[in-house]
């Protein structure tokens, strides 16, 4: 079969904006970095993307704020409310009932919140020395090239023509941008730099621009070429080092956080480093960051799989296959960092900028399927580093090994919240990443590198299960908060989807001490042997234990249908396939769509898949359902309050990854999560299986 020209499959769905659409902002960005740009290629009308669209935010992985805590609020001092577990032994959670808050609790939750670094944005105006408003702008169009990362803008003012272009250093937290006009000569268009004050809002860029007095901004070193700045914001600081070509910065007598690049010739390049620290190495020219930005580029689609799906006879297949190569590089930019993505990535904040494990799966499983599996282990890391706080917390509970926070900063502490340090299904997640890059790689490194959060993981899910003497079995929970987030903490047992992750967690371990040549525990082989079956009622897989009337009452047929995960996103064991399809099409009869999320569509397609029903699989990724929205530059639209999700994106590269590559012991077809009656022409190169 001929190789696909991966280049013109990428260029194809380049996004083009032709005016401003708060749905419509581009972002540049490296993983741990990212820069999002209105129609103009920089922040320039930023509050256009508030309120519902997708704000221009301009975010770092180290870059955090604290709020001032005069009161010394700590985690570990919080109020703890106590549990019984099944047999009856009482644990202590850091919780707070969803009706009620406290200045403790909130500043907790919101503490630390990720920072907008800054807006980089053109001061435009008219002849008559007005400033200019959006509808000002004329002959917008811009263009972000995917095969290079570079975003071109244009757009003319008072009939003279601007051009812009903007790109990101590939592994710094460098912006490099070029501007052209003869606007700049006349004074109608500045280049300009202003600081914020840091915000915790949901659904906001991470920036307060009204807060003069909380932050200062000092410039530490200027040359005629040069500044640099300390940014300070009550206990947290970081450092901004700029270059330009030519042209002199300015103050603003009115905003002690606002200078600008007056110029005298028609172009100005601009290159600037956000950094934790000052750094002395030397700031990169333009054409340099621009130069790595095209060879990093290419690198990443010809490294990586591919998928094409040109030829098909299906109309939607062309829309499949953008929401493939746009969610390629929204997750490498947003998601492939050292530590765990944010539900919104480095664009703007959702739950303050913190990352929720169990969406670690969501974001991340798809780079190692997709022949980028350095970019799951770019946060796969982070785990061995909070180790020790997840021992810490598995100890305090009375348990063993270590048990994973759920909405964290880097630190790894969970806040008080009414119900995320009840959550477990993250608990599984190391071992799944682990084994999938093992089963890439068949590599002993691997084991060698990732054994210690394996084991720990597994020790901790062995010592959560308790033994019900009556039953002879081994139970989860209570109290537990399942991943269909609808139920009784307080007594929620056994429910479905966590079972099957446990079995295959657990097993998985025993299979990791084989290979190292460790003998096998003998608790995790006996909770494995006897940990209860799935709950099954009228030959359908139901929510839990303790909700056996999910589809006969009617009683959560909502938020996520995690009983279609075990033989799906899990390969099966403790599974029957005629009991999940049966479960498949009940909930595709009855099931409350509006209450779903992003990343639903692709865990029931990956159901249908294994199944055999390719045209249900495609069916599902395709849904016309709001919170399958994707929206012109790609991102997976939920609600205006959350109009990004990147779980979405990463879901459906994991699904399409599965449907066209295949999974461990799938039929030996081509495509074989497709249709296989001739209507999908499914070419793909170099995508792993899945497990």
């Amino acid at each position: 079969m001929q190789k696909i020209d991966r280049e013109a499959l990428v260029r194809r769905h380049n996004p083009v904006v032709r005016g401003f659409d708060k749905f419509s902002s581009l972002t540049v960005g490296n993983g741990n970095y990212a820069f999002t740009v209105d129609a103009t290629g920089l922040q320039t009308f930023p509050e256009i993307y508030e309120n519902g669209g997708v704000a221009l935010g301009h975010l770092a992985n180290w870059g955090w704020h604290t709020s001032p805590n005069p009161m010394g609020y700590e985690v570990k001092e919080f109020q703890k409310t106590y549990y019984n577990t099944f047999n009856g032994r009482s644990i202590g959670f850091p919780y707070m009932p969803r009706e009620e808050t406290s200045e403790e609790y909130k500043w907790l939750r919101m503490n630390p919140h990720r920072l907008h670094l800054g807006a980089v944005k053109l001061l435009l105006t008219l002849p008559s020395g007005e400033p200019a408003i959006p509808e000002n702008l004329q002959e917008i169009e811009q263009t972000l090239d995917l095969w290079t990362g570079v975003i071109s803008s244009s757009f003319s003012l008072s009939g003279e023509t601007a051009t812009v272009l903007t790109c990101c250093h590939p592994e710094e937290d460098i912006l490099a941008i070029r501007v052209k006009s003869n606007l700049l000569m006349s004074g109608q268009l500045k280049l300009a730099l202003r600081f914020p004050y840091g915000s915790a809002a949901f659904g906001g860029s991470g920036a307060v621009w009204d807060r003069f007095e909380a932050h200062r901004t000092e410039i530490m070193e200027s040359t005629e070429r040069s500044v640099r700045f300390r940014r300070t914001l009550d206990q947290d600081s970081y450092t901004v080092t700029a270059g330009w070509s030519q042209g002199a910065l300015e103050s603003d007598a009115s905003d002690p956080h606002l200078f600008s690049l007056r110029s005298e010739i028609d172009e100005v390049e601009f290159v600037i480093r956000y950094s934790k620290e000052a750094l002395t190495a030397t700031l990169p020219d333009f054409e340099d960051v621009l130069s790595l930005s095209k060879n990093h580029w290419p690198r990443f689609w010809a490294r990586g799989a591919a998928v094409e799906l040109a030829g098909s006879q299906d109309a939607r297949a062309h829309e499949l296959e953008r929401r493939i190569v746009l969610s390629q590089y929204l997750t490498a930019v947003q998601s492939s960092g050292f530590l765990p993505p944010q539900e919104t990535g480095l664009t703007m904040n959702s739950w303050a900028g913190k990352f929720h494990l169990e969406m670690h799966w969501w974001h991340s499983v798809h780079f190692a399927l997709w022949n980028r599996p350095e970019l799951l282990e770019n946060s796969l890391g982070w785990y061995r580093e909070i180790l020790p706080k997840a021992q810490e917390l598995a100890l305090s509970q009375g348990y063993e090994g270590a048990r994973w926070p759920k909405c964290v900063t880097e630190e790894g502490v969970n806040a008080p919240c009414f119900i995320e340090p009840f959550l477990i299904w993250q608990q599984p997640h190391p071992i799944y990443f682990a084994e999938l890059l093992y089963s890439v790689g068949k590599d002993r490194k691997t084991l060698e590198r990732y054994s210690d959060i394996v084991f720990q993981s597994a020790e901790f899910m062995a010592s959560f299960a308790e033994w019900d003497k009556i039953g002879k079995r081994y139970v989860l929970g209570p109290p537990l908060a399942p991943a269909q987030e609808l139920f009784d903490h307080a007594v929620t047992m056994n429910p479905t989807f966590e079972l099957a992750y446990w079995a295959f967690g657990l097993s998985v371990a025993i299979q990791w001490r084989e290979r190292l040549g460790l003998a096998r525990v003998e608790k995790w082989d006996h909770v494995l042997e006897h940990l209860s079956p799935l709950p099954v009622t009228d030959g359908l897989y139901v929510a839990a234990e303790t909700v056996l009337d999910t589809f006969s009452g009617r009683t959560g047929i909502d938020d996520h249908p995690t009983m279609l995960a075990p033989l799906g996103i899990l390969p099966g064991l403790k599974t029957d396939s005629e009991t999940m399809r049966r479960t498949l099409h009940e909930i595709m009869r009855v099931w409350e769509w509006r209450d779903t999320w992003g990343w639903d569509y692709p865990m029931m397609a990956m159901t249908a898949a294994r199944l055999g029903e390719g045209h249900l699989a495609v069916d599902l990724l395709l849904i016309d359902r709001t919170k399958n929205t994707y929206l012109p530059n790609g991102h997976n639209f939920q609600t205006p309050r959350l109009p990004i999700y990147l779980p979405g994106n990463g879901g459906l590269l994991t699904a399409v990854a599965m449907m066209a590559g295949g999974w461990l012991e799938c039929p030996d077809t081509a495509a074989p999560g497709f249709p296989q009656d001739g209507t999908w022409t499914v070419r793909c190169e170099g995508i792993n299986k899945m497990l």
